[in-house]
């Protein structure tokens, strides 16, 4: 059920042609995305992730620095909720587990979602994965600049 409520809400906000202008767009990922073993704590600060390759967290990086959006990652759905209500946040492009995707969702309303599900290889909320570009043709989507761009502007 929960798939099918994703799969609804993304055809929604597909067809709705939401764009926004790079800085209103919050770019949300669970933290369980950064490496376990990882010795910098990114939670606080994503800029201290080593961007070196072991887990996506660069990867969000590389999309925050190469189109200006917003990036966060949330320790949980109240931090989470808390960061998608801010007004400076118009579209949400959310990487997360089913049940916090539509958790998510929900709170977000009436602000569009894009949501995309994460790969879990070692389980639930462990060393969770994205497909990294499959997550940028989502971001470029929600994008006011045109796709072909680095979403710079003059």
């Amino acid at each position: 059920m929960r798939k099918l409520v994703i799969r609804l809400n993304n055809w929604i906000t597909r067809l709705r042609k939401v764009r926004v202008a790079p800085g209103h767009l919050l770019l949300l990922a669970p933290h369980c995305l950064q490496r376990t073993r990882c010795k910098h704590n990114v939670i606080h600060d994503l800029d201290q992730c080593a961007r070196c390759g072991q887990c996506n967290v660069g990867d969000l990086l590389r999309l925050r620095d190469a189109y200006g959006v917003q990036c966060s990652l949330a320790s949980g759905g109240r931090q989470a909720v808390g960061m998608v209500r801010r007004p400076d946040v118009r579209a949400i492009v959310a990487v997360a587990c089913e049940k916090e995707l539509v958790d998510g969702i929900r709170a977000a309303f009436p602000k569009p979602v894009l949501a995309l599900t994460n790969l879990r290889p070692h389980g639930p909320c462990k060393d969770t994965a994205v497909d990294s570009a499959t997550l940028e043709s989502i971001v470029r989507a929600m994008l006011l600049t045109p796709p072909g761009s680095t979403g710079t502007t003059a």
